[in-house]
């Protein structure tokens, strides 16, 4: 069962001075990509919670943001008085010396002047990172669930496709034979308009045919193909994290499927070809998104 890259995941922390909310959203990469947008009490788990979201989710673009809010019973900040006081008395001096009058706004004025608030970071307690801890984990089985319901619809879509390609390669064979005798026929007739029958050598003629129609044999190119597409259906059926494979094998299904028209010769099995790279490129498009 394949899973999807894209995810999201949300948890909430109910703490005795805050509730913090966890959101956790994934999309697809190459590699793990992680971003993180945290409080400043928490920065120093920085490392901890990648390592965490890494081992959960493997691979991926993702986004990690914290949102908190207080409690009424919590103190955001403390008025820093000295400050406040110095900024007043200035602020007043100047409206004396300027013969404005001193209003009760200027107390508001002050309030936004820088340092007016002190907030102090107080340290992370054991205790309540357990708390977010677990909220993190909770935010990251969302994600595995929204994943694994993703992987469902890319499961059925990329089998559609790959049977599709091995149904298409199956309606190659009742043209070969046809193929063949067109092959021969268009030789023959191509060599007869500059040559009287009487003047060719059959033998030399068959040899020669037998040659070129070798050349232009597509029955390994078939049996690679149909080989590369039971294998990207078994990689699927693999418990481990396969996108990179499955891109590798739709590689070899593409090289295959061009050599194949290359050599096709044959207007039917051109278009056979061309519908089985159409499904090919949806499949790609979808293996994009494979965790």
């Amino acid at each position: 069962m394949i899973r999807s890259m894209t995810g999201y995941g949300k948890a909430e922390c109910l703490l005795p001075d805050k509730k913090v909310t966890i959101e956790i959203r994934s999309l697809n990469s190459k590699q793990m990509d992680t971003n993180t947008r945290l409080p400043s009490l928490y920065k120093e788990k920085e490392l901890e919670i990648r390592q965490l979201i890494a081992s959960e989710l493997v691979r991926g673009k993702v986004e990690v943001s914290f949102h908190y809010e207080l409690t009424e019973t919590a103190v955001s900040g403390t008025i820093n008085e000295p400050v406040v006081k110095s900024y007043f008395e200035q602020l007043s001096k100047i409206s004396d010396e300027l013969g404005l009058p001193a209003s009760m706004e200027l107390i508001s004025t002050v309030m936004r002047m820088p340092d007016t608030i002190s907030t102090e970071k107080g340290e992370l307690e054991e205790k309540e990172w357990t708390v977010v801890k677990d909220g993190i984990r909770k935010a990251l089985k969302h994600v595995n669930e929204f994943r694994d319901q993703e992987g469902k619809a890319l499961d059925r879509d990329l089998r559609k496709r790959a049977g599709a390609i091995a149904d298409k390669l199956e309606q190659v064979k009742p043209f070969e034979e046809e193929r063949i005798g067109q092959i021969r026929e268009r030789i023959g007739n191509n060599l007869l308009e500059h040559c009287k029958r009487e003047e060719v050598d059959e033998n030399r003629f068959e040899q020669e045919l037998i040659y070129y129609i070798e050349k232009l044999d597509i029955s390994e190119e078939k049996v690679r193909l149909l080989n590369h597409c039971h294998y990207f259906l078994e990689t699927m059926d693999n418990p481990e994290p396969g996108g990179k494979k499955l891109g590798f094998i739709s590689q070899e299904m593409g090289r295959e499927i061009n050599t194949l028209g290359s050599k096709a010769n044959h207007a039917e099995i051109q278009r056979l070809v061309v519908e089985m790279k159409d499904e090919l490129e949806k499949i790609k498009e979808q293996i994009l998104n494979v965790l």
